[in-house]
């Protein structure tokens, strides 16, 4: 059963939220959730919910799921305005934001792959010592690539090898200045709420781009929340940490910092969020099957809430 229950306050006379789903497949109770606690948010204070399609990653998204997700939500009584944001329309706004991090001297081409990463891994990890972990249990990037001369990488990246741009995490952080922080009125892991201390730190260098997809999650969703004058985050508490991320690249880019609100996942009887990968039973299916959008809501926990 899903947890936090409560809209949170806002601190914006006429707040503008988004749900910002992936075109990867169909809707469940779990986006339904987000969705619904973003639209009574939006609602309760005359505030706008706007729809956002993710589709940055052109080699999973489709036009069939699009559709599907909007007729979930029309079905659920959610609206929203027009147009809709798609991501894949916007390539030329995150290749900006990659060129201002590289102009100060933030990104540089990393080359190994991920079998080259998990050697290194495993053979420190042999000797008896801890090699860190971002809070998703991945391996730390390791530092070969920063080293590199620029003449060294330019040949590299004409011989067409093969990289992604990541941020380099310690140029970044040693040019802080300050101690970053966000407004929180959902809670963490912990049970962080209030003013909470950003920890970008703690997820290494960071993959900002691909050859295949030209933003990852963190810097397209930094950049779209500025560009859609985005005053409150309302997302699951899964994105807790990745706030941390996104509080570095708004400072990097001068970029506006919206309140967040982290809310509690909807799991399975097994306690694991629902996920599109493991098969999560969709909004369409149980549609089909007979519920109604009150039976939704009461399966995403939200029937009492105001």
């Amino acid at each position: 059963m899903a947890e936090n229950n409560t809209i949170p306050e806002s601190g914006f006379a006429k707040p503008i939220v988004r749900f910002a789903p992936s075109p990867n497949g169909l809707l469940h109770v779990g986006h339904a959730r987000s969705a619904i606690l973003n639209r009574r948010f939006a609602k309760t204070r005359g505030g706008t919910f706007m729809l956002r399609i993710e589709d940055i990653d052109l080699t999973r998204a489709r036009p069939e799921f699009e559709v599907a997700i909007k007729e979930d939500l029309a079905w659920l009584g959610i609206d929203w305005p027009e147009p809709v944001r798609r991501q894949s329309e916007h390539f030329c706004e995150y290749q900006s934001a990659l060129d201002e991090l590289r102009r100060l001297g933030l990104l540089y081409p990393a080359f190994l792959s991920r079998a080259e990463i998990a050697t290194i891994v495993s053979e420190f990890e042999g000797r008896g010592r801890v090699w860190p972990r971002d809070p998703d249990g991945a391996p730390h990037y390791p530092g070969n690539d920063r080293a590199l001369s620029m003449s060294e990488r330019d040949h590299r990246i004409a011989a067409g090898k093969p990289h992604a741009w990541r941020l380099d995490m310690q140029a970044a952080l040693d040019g802080l200045g300050e101690k970053l922080s966000w407004r929180e009125s959902g809670a963490g892991p912990k049970g962080e709420t209030g003013q909470v201390g950003a920890d970008p730190g703690a997820w290494g260098d960071i993959i900002l781009a691909r050859r295949d997809v030209p933003a990852s999650y963190h810097l397209s969703v930094t950049v779209d929340d500025a560009v859609q004058s985005i005053t409150d985050v309302i997302r699951g508490e899964d994105l807790f940490a990745s706030t941390s991320v996104h509080r570095l690249l708004q400072h990097l880019l001068g970029l506006p910092v919206p309140a967040y609100h982290h809310h509690g996942l909807v799991r399975d009887p097994d306690g694991r969020k629902l996920s599109k990968s493991d098969g999560a039973t969709s909004i369409a299916a149980l549609r089909q099957q007979g519920a109604s959008p009150a039976d939704i809501i009461a399966l995403a926990g939200l029937a009492d809430a105001r």
